[in-house]
């Protein structure tokens, strides 16, 4: 791919981020995202098909690259003999922190909370099918820790301490950064607390 179709394809695709955060999926039309990225209908059509290829292109740019990295670390963390549920943890959550003080990072977890709060099935089932493989593998190693938990309540669990993480990449919390304080070193801290958080919460009796 040249290097102007490339420039083309990346500035709809951030655009259409931006837009689809603020307006979501139904509210953003094609033609605001044509017009703001200053490209015509074709060139959309060119590079994605139709509006649902682009919504998942949106998802696909920040997610293959954040599933990949959860998976590298986990596939680290799994071929250690000294490995902890904390490291399995850290594993599944550091990486998506990461990913949300990216450029752009804040519109796509505001993309990322539209999916699920306005029931699109069709997006959710793009999503489960293109990364619910990805909590699975996490599941199977965290079953290793958590013998006292059934697989049902193994992903009760899992699916809360999902959505504690995506407010956390959203900055939604009360605690917010110190003027003094860098924002990686803030980042460390959000890591370390959720990990002791969603720790405890495994490791509790079963329901």
């Amino acid at each position: 791919m040249g290097q102007a179709n490339f420039s083309t394809r990346e500035r709809i695709l951030g655009v259409a981020e931006t837009l689809f955060a603020r307006h979501g999926f139904a509210g953003a039309s094609l033609r605001q995202v044509t017009a703001t990225a200053k490209v015509n209908l074709a060139a959309v059509n060119y590079h994605f098909g139709s509006k649902d290829g682009l919504i998942e292109e949106v998802f696909r740019r920040r997610l293959d690259e954040l599933n990949r990295e959860r998976l590298d670390s986990l596939s680290a963390v799994s071929a250690r003999t000294d490995a902890t549920l904390e490291d399995v943890l850290d594993a599944f959550i550091r990486p998506a922190l990461g990913q949300s003080r990216r450029a752009g990072g804040g519109a796509f977890v505001r993309v990322l909370a539209r999916a699920y709060a306005e029931h699109d099935e069709r997006l959710r089932r793009f999503l489960s099918e293109n990364y619910g493989h990805v909590l699975r593998e996490f599941a199977l190693v965290f079953a290793r820790f958590l013998p006292h938990l059934d697989k049902e309540e193994l992903y009760w669990r899992l699916d809360i301490i999902a959505g504690a993480v995506t407010y956390a990449m959203a900055d939604f919390g009360v605690i917010k950064r110190r003027a003094s304080t860098s924002e990686d070193a803030h980042r460390r801290q959000a890591v370390s607390h959720l990990v002791a958080f969603a720790s405890a919460g495994l490791k509790a009796p079963g329901i």
